[in-house]
């Protein structure tokens, strides 16, 4: 048995692998940057190894150092988690020679599947569902048009070596086609080292669906059924599920087939995942394979009860699945969110700095309900800027679809973080959105949604509207306390809005508030017991329990609330004082039209334009690096370009000026 192991990885999943191996009473070494010295699963693992560097290539990437650090520690195997060198065949062989244990699958799996062209070939040649396209590379823009007339448009132009939705383009008609054909090109060529692309027909409003398998040495192979992840911004999965509202037994069943099948062509080994993408008639096309654990396994372990790291350890250690088919039962419904560190307001843009204050919703586990949150993150921790910006998977199992996403909103409202802006509130939106609820999802969601973006209080009804000012009013009301209210009557400011209310009963009992409120004509009954000094609160309204968020309290009438998807400065003021509070000038943002500031701490990777250059509205300014992404910053108007301040390779800070503009 594997005594002890090295996982080449950081953050949530590093922490993920280890609770497995201390389940399994596996010994685990633990590698980590410059940046992660400080981080919780160096603390967590049983031995931790500095091997130096911030950048990826010099620290997770860095095979020679990984290795040798394996065996300095003695490590007879390596987890990869995901990413880095998760899907690395060179890094599997490399290991084999070195005699040290892959947990993962055999090279031969990763490099067919690896490679989209190959893995589609290879599909097609199985007689497997694959969306109609042109599989070679595609030579130049005159050759990927007569392609695409050929296929008939929409197409899909996508990068053979690709991932995460670099190289991918729509395109629409021929008009477009050699802007984003090379477009499609360079981004593969920065991305991956490879420039080449192929052609599909594009599915309209797809779902992404995908069938988690588990194999072993010996030919046994199961599945666990199937994820539907179609939440996505820029082919990024936001939150998945599982099952899947959309799919029957039958579907299931012929699309667990197909995906087993393309296992055992290639001999896989381990757990894997086989990715579809569906139409609205329940036709099914292969997308590709991932040869590695997914983000969002723990939905399907919460649903199965399979423990999918612990099966991929014994897969390594050679021994025969435990498990077969009729042993898998999909119980019950899951849900699982990823919590960012990132401004869903500024287009989604990575937020880095130090977590203040890291509050997590409480861990649940019965029969009922399961609350687990699969974090890397605590008090303290840094989010650094060559990372992905992921937090946590926060993750929940209940009866049914309508309770798990119940739970997973009030879970999310039990979630506080500060120091970092993070999604929280955006996915609250998502989660409580009819057309969500329903299950009437595509890939298309988020951009349906919010086609202008996603901005605070997009959703701030009168229903949100009365509670906030409730609680507002609670909030006043308990740093009063015993002194006397003068006044009966209130007004108070939610966001831009003004609500009158009327307190017509109060008392204190034991620290503990009763009261009746009315908010035009609505009368609500009021018990709570908050404390000024804590994020999270709740409140009884008519007999509900309702969550809030204490963001800031300013001073004693003025707070920033966060409740549901909705965050809001508050003022109250007594009737008499409503004049003043009307007359409150509003704070004037900065005039930022004449210069562009950078909206992050980052790597400027390129610079568009130079100076006494016209650009218009939308054309590309720079890229900035950060986390791991590269984000394009354009132009929000037409204008001349004054002043470059920076170059290629300088680092910046948040709010840095980069480039000033003239008209």
């Amino acid at each position: 048995m594997i005594k002890k192991i090295l996982i080449a990885n950081r953050g949530e999943i590093a922490c993920r692998v280890i609770r497995t191996a201390r389940k399994l009473n596996i010994n685990t070494v633990a590698v980590y940057s410059d940046a992660d010295k400080d981080s919780l699963f160096v603390k967590q693992a049983d031995e931790s190894y500095h091997i130096g560097g911030s950048q990826p290539a010099e620290s997770y990437l860095d095979i020679d150092k990984i290795i040798n650090i394996a065996k300095k520690s003695k490590a007879d195997a390596i987890h990869p988690g995901y990413g880095f060198l998760s899907e690395n065949a060179a890094f599997v062989k490399r290991l084999a020679k070195e005699k040290i244990q892959f947990i993962g699958p055999n090279p031969n799996a990763i490099k067919k599947m690896g490679d989209k062209i190959e893995s589609k070939n290879l599909a097609i040649k199985l007689k497997l569902n694959v969306i109609p396209g042109h599989t070679a590379p595609v030579k130049n823009s005159k050759e990927a048009l007569k392609i695409s007339n050929k296929i008939g448009y929409p197409v899909l132009l996508k990068a053979s070596a690709g991932g995460g939705g670099k190289g991918m383009r729509i395109v629409r008609k021929n008009s477009e086609l050699e802007e984003n054909f090379n477009a499609a090109k360079s981004e593969s060529k920065k991305s991956f080292g490879d420039d080449r692309v192929f052609i599909e027909k594009y599915i309209e409003q797809p779902r992404h669906i995908e069938i988690q398998i588990l194999c072993d040495k010996h030919g046994n192979q199961v599945h666990l059924g199937e994820r539907e992840c179609s939440i996505q911004r820029r082919y990024q999965k936001v939150i998945e599920e599982c099952p899947s509202p959309f799919v029957d037994q039958d579907m299931r069943i012929e699309m667990a087939s197909q995906a087993l099948t393309l296992a055992k062509e290639v001999k896989y080994d381990s757990a894997g995942t086989v990715e579809f993408v569906v139409d609205a008639n329940k036709n099914f096309y292969f997308l590709e394979m991932n040869t590695r654990l997914q983000v969002e396994h723990p939905v399907s372990e919460l649903v199965t009860g399979v423990d999918l790291v612990e099966q991929m350890i014994y897969c390594a250690d050679n021994k025969k699945l435990n498990i077969s088919q009729k042993d898998i039962n999909l119980k019950g419904w899951s849900v699982e969110s990823r919590i960012y560190a990132e401004d869903p307001t500024k287009d989604f843009l990575p937020s880095i700095g130090r977590v203040t204050e890291y509050i997590e919703p409480s861990k649940i586990e019965n029969k009922d309900q399961i609350i687990r949150n699969d974090t890397g993150i605590n008090p303290g921790s840094e989010v650094s800027l060559f990372y992905d910006p992921m937090i946590s998977k926060l993750a929940v199992h209940s009866k049914d679809r309508a309770t798990a996403i119940d739970l997973m909103i009030n879970s999310l409202q039990n979630y506080y973080l500060s120091g970092v802006e993070n999604n929280i509130e955006f996915l609250i939106s998502i989660l409580d959105d009819k057309k969500f609820r329903n299950g009437k999802i595509s890939t298309n969601f988020i951009k349906e949604k919010f086609p202008k973006g996603y901005y605070s209080n997009h959703n701030l009804s009168e229903y949100k509207k009365h509670r906030i000012a409730i609680f507002a009013q609670v909030l006043f009301i308990f740093q009063l306390q015993s002194r006397i209210l003068t006044s009966n009557d209130f007004v108070i400011k939610v966001g831009e809005d003004f609500l009158n209310l009327k307190v017509t009963d109060s008392k204190f009992e034991k620290e503990r508030f009763y009261g009746t409120f009315k908010i035009e004509k609505k009368e609500y009954e009021i018990e709570t017991s908050i404390k000024l000094h804590e994020r999270l609160c709740q409140v009884s309204i008519n007999q509900q329990i309702e969550y809030f968020k204490l963001n800031k309290l300013v001073n004693l009438n003025s707070s920033d609330v966060s409740y549901c998807d909705c965050r809001c400065q508050t003022i109250v003021v007594s009737k008499q004082h409503e004049t003043y509070i009307r007359l409150m000038p509003k704070i004037k943002l900065e005039d930022l039209s004449k210069k562009l500031i950078s909206p992050m701490p980052g790597l400027i990777k390129s610079i568009d334009v130079s100076e006494g250059q016209k650009v218009k509205s939308g054309d590309q300014l720079l890229i900035i690096e950060a986390m791991k992404m590269e984000n394009i910053l354009k132009s929000e108007k037409d204008c001349v370009i004054d002043k470059v301040l920076i170059k290629p390779g300088d680092s910046v800070g948040a709010d840095e000026e980069l480039i000033l503009f003239s008209k």
